[in-house]
């Protein structure tokens, strides 16, 4: 029985950018309270779609920087993983609550086409530009680290959504201050919301796979069956599992049946080291948290699962 490479899980290299998270983080807050502000003055929706955006986004980078800060905390017996999973049921949370928002504003919005109110332009278009100068600012803050790992690239993603969004509500103000046509702002609403809704559920299909432990994308395990059998003394792959505690934190498992003599020979624990090198190395997941149950061919408990 071997395993992968023992270090500190969920990291990742976050720890280095929480500083930059943090600042994000303020901006970003900041301007959600000026345009839920906006919103309640102005009964703008395209500004009430915009301001649940940034909501998003703040909880987004609050997840992030919670999740730096528990990726420092050591395992125990009991949470052998730490506290990982953290990071999946804040993200189940966030992606649910974006749904209900998604739901709510297109629901509201089509009742709104057929009456729609009237909203001052020129406020519209200040508490638009507020969000967008915020926006602006923390993707400049972001930018440098956004391909360091998983976390800061999302956090830009959703910065980055963010910025659309107000952009659009920047664009509405204009249209309805030359135009005068009401129906801009629930036009512009109904078209932030029909881009969060794919991402939502996006984001919940992919915390609902970690949670019921199914094997990272991207990886075909019997890619990876075929990879093992063609090492030297394997006989048969079985038992073969994959799965992920967190984003970025792949894990896999298998029982390898190797030749007797490996036993005898003093090679078996060569064998274990090209094992784990290849799941770490030829697969676009790489797995260092891998376990291989090495058995001989005699081996009694060869019960095949998969």
């Amino acid at each position: 029985m071997g395993h992968g490479h023992d270090h500190a899980h969920g990291a990742h290299g976050a720890e280095q950018h929480g500083g930059r998270l943090a600042v994000a983080f303020a901006i970003t807050l900041s301007v959600l309270l000026a345009q839920g502000a906006g919103a309640l003055w102005t009964g703008s929706l395209a500004l009430l779609m915009d301001a649940a955006h940034g909501l998003t986004d703040s909880a987004a980078l609050l997840m992030a920087l919670v999740a730096t800060a528990l990726a420092t905390r050591p395992a125990n017996s009991r949470r052998t993983w730490g506290l990982q999973r953290a990071e999946v049921l804040a993200a189940s949370a966030q992606a649910i609550g974006l749904l209900a928002v998604g739901v709510y504003v297109i629901v509201e919005g089509l009742q709104r086409l057929a009456d729609p109110p009237d909203v001052p332009a020129n406020s519209l278009l200040l508490f638009g530009l507020i969000g967008l100068a915020g926006n602006a600012a923390s993707l400049l803050v972001l930018a440098s680290s956004r391909s360091a790992n998983l976390n800061m690239r999302a956090a830009f993603l959703e910065v980055l959504s963010d910025a659309l969004g107000s952009l659009a509500v920047v664009i509405s103000a204009i249209v309805l201050q030359a135009t005068a046509w009401r129906p801009v702002d629930t036009v512009a609403a109904l078209v932030v919301g029909a881009l969060i809704l794919p991402r939502a559920v996006r984001l919940l299909h992919e915390a609902i796979d970690i949670l019921l432990e199914s094997a990272p994308r991207n990886l075909d395990l019997e890619d990876v069956r075929s990879h093992l059998l063609r090492v030297e003394h394997v006989r048969e792959v079985h038992d073969l599992h994959a799965s992920q505690i967190a984003t970025g934190l792949p894990v896999l498992t298998a029982h390898v049946v190797i030749d007797d003599e490996c036993f005898l020979d003093g090679h078996a624990p060569a064998l274990l080291v090209e094992l784990q090198r290849i799941v770490a190395e030829r697969f676009p997941v790489s797995i260092e948290h891998s376990t291989f149950q090495l058995e001989p061919a005699a081996h009694d408990e060869r019960a095949k699962h998969d």
